[in-house]
């Protein structure tokens, strides 16, 4: 995943958690975070990924990702195959190692794909757990995600 990639789903999860009031608080977290951005990198960004500015529950100014933006985010962001690196298979279970801070695109991604087996995904930075419908449809659920994201075979570190 390039580090474009893997700062936008980094401002992304920064955003989804609250945590962006403004555009220089972008540029702080996502120096934590060990991406040197300017400004004017933060103000793309926010553009690229479909961040708008709201309010909080307590009225603060923030931006946030609505929900009908996950399919915005998802034509603007790359293509699964730069974010799944494995895909391993457990009773109806799918587990897909990302590169880090590519779990939450991915899980979004797979959320709005149309793959009828999947009933959900759970992300975290670099994993994402997906649950299929039958109870011993897990490796099922792993082809079609290798499909998904164009990977010929699965696999710890496969591409």
């Amino acid at each position: 995943m390039s580090s474009v990639t893997a700062r936008r789903a980094k401002a992304i999860s920064l955003i989804k958690a609250g945590l962006i009031h403004s555009q220089s608080d972008l540029v702080k977290q996502l120096k934590k975070a060990g991406f040197a951005v300017t400004q004017a990198t933060a103000s793309r960004d926010l553009e690229e990924i479909g961040a708008v500015r709201g309010r909080s529950s307590s009225g603060e100014s923030v931006y946030k990702i609505s929900n009908s933006d996950d399919e915005s985010i998802s034509r603007t962001m790359p293509v699964p195959s730069d974010l799944i690196i494995s895909v391993e298979a457990s009773g109806n279970l799918a587990v897909v190692r990302t590169p880090p801070g590519g779990a939450q695109l991915l899980a979004s991604s797979l959320d709005h794909s149309g793959i009828s087996e999947i009933i959900g995904t759970i992300a975290g930075d670099d994993t994402v757990l997906v649950v299929s419908r039958k109870a011993t449809g897990g490796a099922q659920l792993a082809k079609e995600l290798l499909a998904y994201g164009g990977i010929k075979r699965s696999g710890r570190g496969s591409k």
